[in-house]
């Protein structure tokens, strides 16, 4: 766990400036790149894409210009931990996702039926496996990267947690179909993810989770945070109503990933986790 956390004395200016420069960096790279990867792989490319490069971006250049450390000190280095905590966090976000869709398959409360003139392939499941890791990299970085690990030095931990999770939540706001409920879970899977950093002191555990929940719903069917991304010839058909199949936004909109989320943040506070060295977290904060 952190060395220190919520430190007095910490100037507020000082503080507004790394996280607004952050910010900024960030702000700046989706502006400019989201038209060039769209141009080129399409408007899904293009968000995740630019999201990604512009969270590698204002987290390089903050750990940089403030701390005068490297990318891979967010949480970024390899080695055999950050293997297993990967592995950890796969477990877990396939392990959730299946554990909120097979049920109502088993029970009748959905079924998986052809969708007419689908034309997904190999190439089309390469592309967007790719495009959904690069995604939950970029939105882990982002989110729970430099940012995040200073203000968790100065607040303190879950002071730090929850309000980010809100912020993740109300990100999501704008997608498609978004309801109350998708906000909520979303929300929930921010707190969980910032548990998740805590737990292991990587960025590779979070991944894991965000990644291995991305990627399975996709396999089901099922939109993913209101997007439909076809790598199957089939879709999920509920004849349960939208509270528990979250209707048009997905499962996360759905009271069962609800009940899912209290699962999983079992799992992750028993599972074992390797935790690593996080730089930030032991670094004492400025005065």
């Amino acid at each position: 766990m952190p060395a220190e956390t919520g430190q007095p004395g910490t100037s507020p200016l000082l503080l507004a400036l790394k996280i607004g420069v952050y910010v900024f960096f960030y702000i700046l790279a989706a502006i400019l790149l989201t038209p060039v990867f769209a141009w080129v792989g399409g408007f899904f490319a293009g968000i995740t894409l630019s999201g990604f490069l512009g969270a590698a971006l204002s987290n390089g250049l903050a750990m940089r210009i403030w701390e005068r450390l490297h990318l891979a000190d967010v949480g970024f280095h390899w080695n055999r931990a950050a293997g297993w905590n990967l592995l950890v966090g796969l477990a877990g976000g396939i392990g959730s996702a299946c554990l909120v869709l097979a049920p109502p398959l088993l029970v009748g409360a959905a079924r998986v039926r052809p969708v007419p003139d689908a034309s997904a392939d190999w190439s089309t499941f390469l592309f967007v496996t790719v495009l959904l890791l690069f995604g939950s990299m970029g939105e882990e970085m982002l989110f729970r990267g430099y940012g995040f690990q200073v203000l968790m030095r100065v607040l303190g931990e879950w002071a730090t947690i929850v309000p980010v999770a809100v912020l993740f939540a109300a990100l999501h706001s704008g997608n498609p179909h978004s309801t109350p409920l998708a906000l909520f879970n979303t929300a929930g899977f921010g707190v969980l993810f910032g548990f998740a950093l805590l737990r292991s002191g990587d960025l590779w555990l979070p991944i894991g989770l965000h990644f291995g929940w991305n990627f399975t719903l996709p396999l089901f069917g099922v939109n993913v945070s209101g997007f439909t991304m076809r790598v199957t010839n089939y879709a999920m058909e509920w004849t349960a109503g939208p509270l528990f199949s979250g209707g048009e936004y997905g499962p996360e909109a759905s009271v069962l990933t609800s009940l899912v989320l209290a699962a999983l943040f079992a799992y992750l506070w028993k599972a074992p986790v390797r935790r690593q060295r996080l730089p930030l977290l032991e670094a004492p904060a400025e005065v």
